[in-house]
């Protein structure tokens, strides 16, 4: 049985030997097309490569008040509220600018992990518009929302996969038109019909979002290695209760093909709030001076920045917690929990009278 299947393994390789040569003959005698349909091939895939690993690098990083100059003048920077909303124009600049998370040929669908930044971008940008309509933008809760915001919030909400009919870049672009109907209301409209108030109590509603998105980042980003966790969900509450049961202890570990995609979903998103924090600083600079807390908002976005090193590995490595390999979630993990630790307590001290 043994030497039946070696012989019938040796004959398939005669066999494959044989074509080989056929089509070397065919090219180099009597069929020079194949020679040329092979270099043009060769071509092709050589400019695809070039291409995505041009459209997969990571943009650098600006200045808000810099840019700030491209939408409005100097003496108008100063103007609360122009720099948050410049940074979400920007941010979502910077996403669209060579977009490829709704493409459907080459070189975009392989560019995976550039199409997850796109992602953990576009969700900061989501919360930070969110939170211009329902909270930065009015007074109170009883207060008229702005329509320009309403009108842009939902865009932006838009499936970031759509191709067609409509396609999302179109959708992004009005909901950013929107904003900019915003920002020129903000500075030109003198029947007050747009406002920005920076409140503590407003920075806190937003910052309790970026909270629970950083957190939840941080849990997935340390499943890379697999962790049993006991279930905390009821704790602290002996009157809670939940749909459905689920079991006191599970495995979390995130799927081998996933772990590059939370890392740049991640990476994304901390370039990102980098850019929003810092145009927080400048728009809340009053609110922030008398709570002693410019310094903890300078530190939040300095552990931040250290997401943003270079990555020299060709491809995100997957280490144990203190084996041989590196473990880049894990590293980046520890850089967005301690940006996660640093955001609650810079929120308990916005807390306090």
């Amino acid at each position: 049985m043994l030497q039946k299947l070696t012989q019938q393994i040796q004959a398939a390789r005669t066999r494959a030997v044989a074509h080989c040569k056929s089509a070397v003959e065919d090219m180099s005698d009597g069929r020079p097309w194949l020679k040329l349909v092979a270099m043009g091939l060769v071509l092709w895939l050589l400019i695809l490569l070039i291409w995505g690993w041009m459209k997969s690098q990571e943009p650098e990083m600006f200045d808000i008040k810099e840019q700030a100059l491209g939408y409005v003048s100097a003496e108008h920077i100063k103007i609360h509220g122009v720099a948050t909303t410049v940074s979400l124009l920007e941010v979502m600049e910077a996403v669209l600018d060579g977009y490829v998370s709704n493409d459907i040929f080459l070189p975009g669908v392989w560019l995976d992990n550039r199409a997850n930044w796109e992602y953990g971008a576009l969700v900061q940008v989501r919360d930070l518009s969110k939170a211009l309509r329902e909270a930065f933008s009015r007074s109170q809760s009883q207060s008229v929302e702005n329509k320009s915001l309403m009108m842009a919030d939902p865009l932006f909400n838009f499936d970031s996969a759509s191709w067609i009919m409509p396609d999302t870049e179109k959708e992004y672009r009005t909901g950013m038109g929107h904003v900019k109907d915003y920002l020129n209301q903000l500075i030109k409209d003198e029947r007050n019909t747009a406002q920005f108030y920076a409140r503590a109590d407003n920075l806190n509603y937003w910052l309790a979002t970026v909270e629970s998105r950083l957190g939840s980042l941080s849990q997935r980003l340390s499943a890379s290695v697999g962790q049993r966790r006991l279930n905390t969900d009821l704790a602290g509450d002996s009157a809670a209760a939940q749909s459905t049961s689920s079991p006191a202890e599970m495995e979390i570990k995130t799927p081998w093909l996933e772990i590059d995609d939370i890392f740049y979903e991640t990476r994304g998103g901390a370039w990102a709030l980098i850019h929003i924090l810092k145009a927080v600083e400048i728009d809340f600079s009053e609110v922030l001076a008398k709570k002693n807390a410019s310094v903890s908002v300078q530190q939040i976005i300095r552990e931040l920045e250290a997401t943003q090193e270079t990555v020299y590995s060709p491809v995100i490595l997957n280490g144990s917690g203190f084996g041989t390999l590196a473990n880049h979630s894990l590293v980046m993990g520890s850089y967005i929990a301690r940006a996660n630790a640093a955001i609650i307590n810079l929120r308990e001290l916005l807390a306090q009278g």
